[in-house]
């Protein structure tokens, strides 16, 4: 047969099977799955890429490359050539002088084209105005506090270095106020022209060089170029230079990012896992309505090779419909949804790449494949007996045939959680609800004959259970997959994400005071008091540098990872502490006890421990102001740095290092109406350095605030998805259902005896999926909080008994519309339809 004609044979079957009805279920599963996929996709291609222009509102740029000496002019030579934008700046502390007055103050010399993402809150009069570039040269922008500390106005002069300077602005909010927190003094802004007037770079000064990078988004540029930039960088850094993005400029950051892409990950992977479900349960039927016709054509002679084409053909020309359909339909969704969310940003979403395109393609011609190919080779293997003996039974191994759709859902699911443990986690949940669903219709079917019956009609209701043993547990399972998700995401989205915008309450800590010295320790605490401040607490550190790990010197060399040097090649701030703080969790070893104050012991954060490569059990050599000390780990645990209150990579006994000379730390909230309080005590200790972090908790919590919304809306494609499960559930057992329907009208029975036979099974089936769903639903949504996001987690009861209810009304419904043209069609033209 050539391929013309088989191509056209495919067709004309495709049509038929079209007319017939026979396809809907699956390419309507099909189409749904590539809409729900494409359209996530798109929205959380264009959320993280927006993410990360809102994101580099803190380092000014996409990318910042930094240095303590001037950056390698490569660097900016490659930039350049790439099309990429860039902003040179210098960052040191130096002291200011007004009149008789003195202030410590942390210079930023910036370029005129600083900076390249966000912009300049400043006061020139009584209000606030914005400007897009720094400070023109022969003027310099200052912090309020340098304002109120010097009684400096706009028009004054300052001398910065050798350099008479006139202040131009206050200096409300910078883009990059963030990138390192322990370096943040009151701000003074100036030109990077006026630098050498100065002369205040000497040889030997201590001075932070930054090169920014950022790519063009008003021209649509891909982040692409970014990444390919940042890959290219990477391996040419040398000692002493670091490249940072969003996600390590600040740990708070890093962790409300990561937080919000495992959100929108987990939205992603619910909607694949109900697709695929939904296409498992649709292929069955579509494989079971074409056993007779393969089996004709192998009458009429046909080759099995002719077979696998017209079964080639069929199944490509029905994936790729369904996936340009789904594709389209999931572009115009999210760009709907983009227009609904736009709002919530300060610049307009980022255009998507052609990624979620292809993914979509490639997702939905697989998934058919996966489906179907397993379905159809059983179909080629029809015997031509099959179409006069209807007593055919199916392979030993039919489970087998969904082997490819499991491996493709466990790929799927791992790309888009991008996590191992979620990913174990959701498949894992899913077998185990299969398990569970199968083993409660076992259970009920051994209880029915225990039941007391009124009528006839509820024994026949219940009674289903034992004589559609496999169908109806295969509905119980799809049934109980799709409210599972449904589930999970009302907790996700009730509950867990609740939580996450109340890990960062509206009164965090927006205050740090750092360099307290002993002698002034009561007197700070009195009038932190004063300012109303609740239950301030002051925080003990000591500086150290880590020299030995179990008695072997520390040589960079065994430490390939940058961070490890950095971290190796400065001191540590160690603090002592009686009690673990409450933001703060075990992973492994014990906290000592208060008749343990003295040992020699040390708590490691986990994150450095890991970098670091150091263990529970380890002996680690510091050296604090020329005096040796050795501590063994006695504990790792993991620490909330999204909760701004003050932590320590490493905490000791509170008398272990009480010998050593220290300063002391402490964070606060303080409300605007203080703020003038707190320069009281800045003068009245001229000592102490304030960092002002209001700006980078406001980025914190609008970044949840707006992630919280998006991973909402991301979440409703989700549950298409899930009607899509709820519907090829149903269509599963549809030809069975129609011979019941069949045989009780041909005895007699009428439609209203029928339809409450159907009621009382489905509303069983119900009540069965809705109590498997909810204990899956509650035991992965307690592991994605308490492992994944270190988010409380609660059982929330009326959202259970909710879930109930809509699955008792729900399904049942579902199953009576379904049905009802069934109900209402004479016995003879049933008869004639099977």
């Amino acid at each position: 047969m050539r391929l013309f004609n088989v191509f056209a044979l495919a067709i004309k079957l495709l049509k038929s099977q079209r007319l017939a009805g026979e396809l809907t279920t699956l390419f309507l599963a099909l189409t749904i799955a590539v809409t729900a996929t494409t359209a996530v996709s798109f929205f959380t291609n264009r959320i993280n890429q927006t993410l990360l222009q809102q994101g580099g509102l803190l380092l000014g740029g996409d990318l910042a490359i930094t240095k303590m000496q001037p950056i390698p002019s490569k660097y900016l030579t490659e930039a350049v050539t790439r099309g990429l934008y860039t902003s040179e700046t210098a960052e040191f502390p130096s002291m200011l002088v007004f009149k008789d007055n003195t202030q410590l103050v942390e210079i930023k010399a910036v370029d005129a084209a600083f900076p390249l993402r966000g912009d300049f809150e400043i006061r020139i009069g009584t209000a606030a105005q914005r400007a897009a570039h720094g400070p023109k040269q022969g003027e310099v922008w200052i912090g309020p506090q340098i304002a109120d500390n010097l009684q400096v106005k706009v028009g004054d002069s300052l001398t910065v270095g050798a350099a008479s300077l006139k202040v131009a602005a206050i200096l409300v909010n910078e883009a990059s106020r963030g990138g390192d927190m322990f370096s943040i003094a009151p701000r003074l802004l100036m030109h990077k022209a006026d630098l050498p007037k100065t002369q205040l770079v000497q040889v030997g000064s201590r001075i932070k060089y930054q090169l920014l990078v950022s790519a063009n988004q008003r021209a649509n540029q891909s982040f692409n170029q970014i990444n390919q930039f940042y890959t290219w960088v990477k391996p040419q850094l040398a000692a002493g230079e670091r490249i940072d993005d969003v996600k390590n400029a600040r740990p708070e950051i890093k962790s409300a990012l990561d937080k919000a892409q495992q959100f929108l990950g987990l939205a992603a992977m619910t909607s694949v896992i109900l697709a695929m479900v939904a296409m498992c349960l649709a292929s069955a039927p579509y494989a079971q309505k074409n056993m007779d016709t393969y089996a004709l054509l192998r009458c009429f002679g046909a080759a099995k090779k002719t077979i696998w084409q017209l079964l080639g053909i069929q199944v490509f020309t029905l994936a790729l419909f369904a996936s340009l359909l789904g594709c389209v339909l999931g572009y115009v969704i999210q760009t709907i949804l983009s227009g609904f969310a736009a709002n919530l940003f300060v610049e307009r979403l980022a255009q998507p790449s052609l990624m979620p395109l292809m993914l979509g393609l490639l997702t939905g011609v697989g998934m058919m494949l996966a489906v179907l190919l397993p379905q159809l080779f059983k179909m080629s293997q029809v015997p031509v007996l099959r179409i006069l003996r209807r007593d055919f039974l199916p392979h030993p191994q039919t489970y087998l045939v969904y082997l490819p759709a499991i491996l493709l859902t466990t790929l799927l699911v791992y790309y888009q959680a991008s996590s191992l443990k979620l990913t174990f986690a959701m498949l894992s949940i899913v077998v185990v609800i299969l398990l569970l669903a199968m083993g409660l219709v076992h259970l009920m079917a051994k209880l029915i004959h225990l039941i007391p019956y009124k009528d006839t009609n509820s024994q026949l209701g219940f009674s289903s259970v034992t004589r559609r043993f496999s169908l109806v547990s295969i509905q119980v399972a799809g049934f109980s997959i799709g409210l599972m998700v449904l589930a999970l995401l009302s907790i996700i989205r009730n509950d867990v994400l609740q939580n996450w915008q109340r890990s960062l309450p509206i009164d965090a800590p927006n205050r740090f005071i750092i360099n307290i010295q002993d002698a002034q320790k009561l007197a700070v605490m009195k009038q932190l008091l004063a300012l109303q401040i609740v239950e301030p607490v002051i925080f003990p550190m000591v500086r150290g540098r880590l020299t030995a790990i179990n008695d072997a010197p520390i040589d960079l060399k065994n430490y390939p990872d940058e961070r490890a040097k950095r971290l190796l090649q400065r001191e540590f701030n160690l603090s002592m502490a009686e009690k673990m703080q409450a933001d703060n969790k075990l992973v492994s070893g014990r906290w000592w006890q208060p008749n343990q104050a003295d040992q020699p012991w040390i708590s490691l954060e986990d994150g450095i421990a890991k970098t670091l490569n150091i263990k529970l059990g380890d002996r680690l050599r510091y050296e604090i102001a020329g005096q040796i000390i050795t501590l063994t780990v006695e504990s790792i645990r993991t620490v909330e740095w999204d909760s701004m209150r003050v932590n320590f990579f490493a905490v000791t006994p509170p008398k272990t290092l009480e010998r050593y000379s220290k300063s002391y730390i402490t964070s606060f909230y303080l409300p605007d109406s203080t703020e003038q309080g707190l320069n009281q005590l800045i003068k009245t200790f001229p000592n102490l350095t304030v960092i002002d972090l209001a700006a980078l908790i406001k980025q914190v919590r609008d970044i949840i605030f707006k992630m919280t919304i998006a991973v909402q809306a991301v979440f409703a494609f989700s549950l298409l998805a899930g009607l899509a499960v709820l519907f090829a559930a149903l269509q599963a057992t549809s030809e069975e259902r129609q011979r019941e329907i069949v045989l009780f009208r041909i005895l007699g029975a009428s439609k209203q005896q029928l339809a409450k036979i159907l009621l009382i099974e489905f509303i069983l089936i119900a009540l069965i999926a809705s109590i498997v769903a909810l204990l899956g639903a509650n035991a992965l949504a307690y592991y994605i909080s308490q492992t994944l996001l270190n988010i409380p987690y609660q059982f929330n009861g009326l959202l259970a008994l909710s879930v109930m209810t809509v699955a008792v009304v729900l399904i049942p419904t579902a199953a009576w519309l379904v049905s009802r043209k069934l109900l209402a069609t004479p016995p003879r033209q049933l008869l004639q339809s099977i």
